[in-house]
């Protein structure tokens, strides 16, 4: 069986997959603030607000606590001359290989809570699929841009 692979993803990715799953917890609060309100004003059984509560409790300790930890440990990336390696995953781990020669172009992204923290995202797009490097310093996901995007178009000449 083949080594994970070596490279890993930058340490603020926890931090910014904290803050993106604060806001979706955070409308998930404002709707059980709704049930309470709501139950309150119409004298509904109370257990509705309780039972929100908890079920947002649990939610904000998973997502924002807890997972974002387990997939920084998980994302793992490697860049060969003729494919890229790539792990990640919590309980199904997903090792995906891509054959550079399959390599269509290759993007960065970077959303506001990203640029915030100098972080971007790599886009591996080919013909059937899109594959992701998430979270990676600015200037590191460029240079692996540009080194992806070298060997997928040497590995075009050679054909």
């Amino acid at each position: 069986m083949r080594l994970p692979p070596k490279n890993t993803i930058a340490a603020d990715a926890i931090t910014v997959w904290k803050i993106t799953a604060a806001i979706s917890v955070g409308v998930l609060w404002l709707l059980t603030a709704a049930v309470a309100i709501v139950s309150y004003i119409f004298d509904f059984i109370y257990w509705y607000a309780v039972i929100a509560a908890i079920i947002s409790s649990l939610c904000t300790y998973f997502f924002v606590f807890l997972l974002p930890k387990l997939r920084f440990k998980r994302w793992r990336y490697e860049i060969f001359d003729q494919e890229i390696y790539i792990q990640h995953g919590i309980l199904i781990v997903s090792r995906t290989l891509v054959p550079m020669i399959r390599v269509q172009h290759v993007d960065t992204k970077q959303g506001p809570i990203l640029k915030k923290y100098q972080l971007a995202s790599v886009t591996i797009s080919t013909a059937a699929t899109t594959h992701e490097i998430p979270a990676l310093l600015e200037e590191d996901a460029a240079e692996l841009r540009d080194k992806i995007s070298v060997l997928a178009r040497v590995d075009e000449d050679d054909v």
